[in-house]
């Protein structure tokens, strides 16, 4: 059994930046030269999300729309009262997403599919600097 951890290191711009993750967490599960096992990303913070999506414009705004229709940001969060950041939408928006996905590897890839990418999501509301970790578990080829 071999396992090994990778860091993703990101830059976000603003509140629902979306960045497409898919080819370095795809290269990461190359080089482990893992044939079968787990993929486990999880982002540290509690205000990112990791998911899979259709990675085009259409949806890189329906899911932020989904979120605001979900989770207001205009409407008041108990979390303003301990640290006063206005930032309680990003926090309750985080934890129904999920802070982590675990995927398969099989033949040394992650099957997605046709149009699934694996997608970071910002949801703070501010830019900020990200570190998503990839671990790999599993049997080397």
């Amino acid at each position: 059994m071999k396992w090994c951890t990778r860091i993703i290191r990101l830059h976000t711009k603003h509140e629902n930046d979306m960045v497409d993750i898919t080819n370095q967490v795809m290269k990461i599960v190359r080089d482990s030269n893992v044939k079968n096992g787990l993929a486990c990303i999880f982002v540290k913070g509690s205000t990112g999300a990791v998911t899979t999506i259709e990675y085009e414009p259409g949806l890189k705004q329906d899911l932020p729309d989904a979120l605001e229709r979900i989770a207001p940001k205009n409407v008041y969060y108990k979390h303003h009262e301990t640290w006063h950041d206005d930032n309680g939408h990003s926090h309750v928006r985080a934890s129904i997403l999920g802070c982590s996905l675990t995927l398969p590897i099989v033949n040394g890839t992650i099957p997605l599919g046709t149009w699934q990418q694996i997608v970071f999501l910002e949801l703070d509301t501010r830019s900020r600097n990200r570190e998503i970790f990839v671990q790999i578990l599993g049997e080397e080829e």
